[in-house]
């Protein structure tokens, strides 16, 4: 491992702490999710810091980003883009949408009807778009990084399950601490601050970041850790519905993420402790009269399950 790209992360993780305040853990996860290659969900109440901090990311990364405001009318097209018919060129010319860019910031993504939510599957899962029956490639990399508010509020529609499988993390921030809270209200606009901001990576440094994680070793015995995780949410004790071969492998690569960031070539059963809830509890639905919120559940099983 190189020392120089720890050096950096913990640069990139400590400059987006002093925009999103008192939330280091939640920083820590958004960025072992684009250090994996994953799509990130943010789920909360409104104005706690969702947007800021996907920004913050966007612009801590040097990646280019277009912000959509989904909304009950937004259309698949506001987002892939529309070939229309230029007179002055006597030909149809493509308007490539905001889905073009290397971060796409969905901001509300619930809000927008499932024709719409499912206009970003494709692009999420094959970084492409297919417009009048032609394939266009995203820009590379490319992520989502999307939040949403709490299902029981006015206007909104649940994601179908097809999408939330293609986000690696959901993550909650929560209100802030006093402490966290104080500084909020003495300090200064925090867009303002993001305006503000330079890159600590280039994309090129990102991608080869990402190139570091998949060399980060996974021992056989973790890898049998593993497996009984996923097995014990197949056997109908803790969940309806255990995880698929693809939700283990974006475990696998979110813990080789935050063993990097955390200085390691090597991944240990604590790293997929750490991420396991935030990869999978959006995956999963507890069984019946399990009274634990989905989060609850995971960890609860964690629990239960033995170390190797």
């Amino acid at each position: 491992m190189q020392p120089p790209l720890t050096a950096q992360l913990a640069r990139l993780v400590d400059q987006i702490s002093t925009i999103v305040v008192g939330k280091r853990p939640q920083i820590v996860d958004g960025v072992a999710c684009l250090l994996a290659g994953g799509h990130l969900l943010i789920e909360d109440v409104p104005g706690v810091g969702k947007t800021t901090l996907a920004h913050t990311l966007a612009v801590s990364l040097g990646l280019s980003f277009n912000r959509v405001q989904f909304t009950a009318d937004l259309m698949p097209s506001d987002l892939t883009g529309v070939t229309v018919y230029e007179r002055s060129r006597e030909s149809f010319v493509f308007h490539p949408g905001p889905v073009f860019t290397q971060v796409l910031v969905a901001d509300e993504i619930n809000r927008a009807g499932p024709k719409t939510q499912s206009a970003l599957l494709e692009a999420m899962e094959e970084q492409q778009v297919s417009v009048d029956n032609q394939t266009r490639a995203l820009p590379r990399p490319f992520f989502v990084i999307a939040t949403q508010n709490p299902g029981d509020q006015l206007g909104t529609y649940p994601l179908p399950e097809s999408q939330l499988d293609r986000f690696l993390m959901c993550i909650t921030l929560g209100y802030p601490d006093r402490a966290s809270e104080r500084a909020l209200l003495a300090g200064e606009d925090r867009r303002r601050l993001v305006q503000q901001l330079g890159a600590v990576m280039t994309p090129a440094e990102l991608v080869a970041a990402q190139q570091q994680v998949l060399a980060v070793h996974a021992s056989d015995a973790l890898l049998d850790y593993l497996q009984a995780l996923i097995a014990a949410t197949r056997n109908g004790q803790w969940f309806v519905e255990g995880l698929s071969p693809r939700a283990g492998i974006a475990v696998l690569r979110a813990a080789k993420a935050k063993a990097l960031i955390d200085g390691r070539d090597y991944v240990a059963p604590d790293d997929v402790q750490a991420i396991l809830p935030q990869c999978v509890a959006h995956r999963l639905q507890p069984v019946a009269g399990a009274g634990r919120g989905r989060v609850e559940q995971v960890r609860a099983m964690v629990e239960a399950v033995a170390l190797p």
